[in-house]
């Protein structure tokens, strides 16, 4: 079983922690993590791209020309493609692009991540996180006393709107939640700072 330290918000080593080895500790799939990123990444495109076909740009009712005995090209419509102002052959039209992923592949991949911020220590275990009013610069001391620095992940086991707004104007820093935590943010975020509470939730839901 992988073992964390469990820091205070001053920073300071309080205790030590077991992490479970089936969320923690297993060998990191990163064939799985890509195809669930790919997934999530798809799954946020809007698909409302779109362009005119020639049916439906304006114009182009009558032939420009007759047919024969002008010395130019035959033409029918001044809306065809390879004309200016004509329509686009081919183009792209509103879509979606969402595909489903097995489930224990997603669980997989987000175990997969935990499991190499751990072998890379990249994540932070706190005794907990409270604050008593909704003041940036509080989160800010904590997570110089956690000796935190660049982009950091704040993963709460329930809403918290203290800790929430006191993290939202910190630039590279956002706090997400059990429940909604995804590839696409774990991977995104370097640092990824846990209460004790936040480790028994995920044990309970990813074990």
């Amino acid at each position: 079983m992988p073992k964390v330290d469990v820091l205070n918000i001053e920073g300071k080593k309080v205790s030590e922690c077991e992490l479970k080895e089936e969320v923690f500790g297993i060998e990191p799939n990163e064939d799985v993590v890509h195809s669930v990123l790919i997934n999530y990444l798809a799954n946020q495109r809007q698909g409302t791209q779109s362009t005119k076909t020639r049916t439906e740009v304006s114009g182009g009712g009558k032939k420009p020309w007759r047919q024969k005995e002008t010395g130019r090209a035959r033409q029918g419509s001044i809306r065809a493609p390879h004309w200016v102002g004509g329509g686009v052959a081919l183009g792209p039209k509103p879509r979606s692009y969402k595909y489903r992923v097995n489930k224990k592949e997603k669980r997989l991949a987000i175990k997969s991540v935990l499991s190499s911020k751990v072998l890379e220590k990249e994540l932070v275990v706190v005794d907990a996180i409270n604050f008593k009013e909704i003041k940036t610069k509080n989160m800010v001391n904590a997570l110089t006393n956690l000796k935190v620095t660049g982009k950091t992940l704040i993963l709460l086991p329930e809403k918290n709107e203290n800790i929430q707004k006191s993290a939202r104007n910190i630039e590279g820093v956002k706090t997400s939640l059990v429940n909604t935590i995804n590839v696409y943010d774990l991977l995104k975020y370097t640092n990824l700072v846990i209460t004790l509470d936040t480790v028994k939730k995920l044990e309970e839901v990813y074990a």
